[in-house]
């Protein structure tokens, strides 16, 4: 699967399960070239700060790690960087510039400012916008629903915690199949019966 069919997927798709094997593998791969150390490619440290604060939202820590913990942040910026062509970012971007924009206008200050509170209730907000544009008005032709910015940033939010092994193997309680055979391993002795 190309990655672009795999964004198309996505897209296409409102919850994870319908994630095929060779989508689910592809963004698998994405946590893979991660660096070890955070190497921000597409956001600068505002735009991360606010990423990480509205993933950790939507996938927030409980009795498992949440968002931040699965490094979904980090997930985000690299799909912008490779996956996303130059108007899908500027409009990412433009959606997250939004956040920023709405926070001041209610709260005087930028989101990442803004009391855990305020966060909410701008998430909540973009959550029923998004619900709006997404379900058809009575007597209207039902069409493919419109992306919006939190669209993208709940589904790029749920697929980079849940294809992360903290989200598949924590959350999910599922094991990670290695994508490779790495060697032969040495049989065990069987044991005396």
């Amino acid at each position: 699967m190309k990655r672009r069919d795999a964004l198309k997927l996505l897209a296409a798709t409102a919850a994870l399960p319908l994630l095929s094997h060779d989508a689910f593998c592809l963004f698998r791969a994405v946590h893979q070239e991660l660096p070890k150390t955070a190497a921000l490619q597409t956001l600068n440290p505002h735009q991360n700060a606010t990423v990480t604060i509205m993933s950790e939202l939507i996938i927030p820590q409980t009795d498992t790690p949440g968002a931040k913990a699965a490094r979904v942040n980090e997930f985000l910026d690299l799909i912008l960087a490779d996956w996303y062509d130059d108007d899908e970012r500027s409009a990412f971007l433009a959606g997250l510039a939004g956040v920023d924009t709405r926070s001041q206008s209610l709260f005087g200050k930028d989101f990442v400012s803004a009391s855990s509170d305020q966060q909410t209730q701008i998430l909540t907000e973009l959550d029923k916008e998004m619900v709006q544009t997404q379900t058809p008005s009575a007597g209207q032709q039902e069409t493919p629903p419109k992306e919006t910015f939190f669209a993208s940033m709940k589904q790029l939010t749920l697929v980079g915690y849940y294809t992360s092994q903290i989200g598949f193997e924590q959350e999910l309680h599922q094991e990670i199949i290695p994508p490779r055979h790495s060697s032969c391993a040495p049989l065990e002795p069987e044991a005396a019966k």
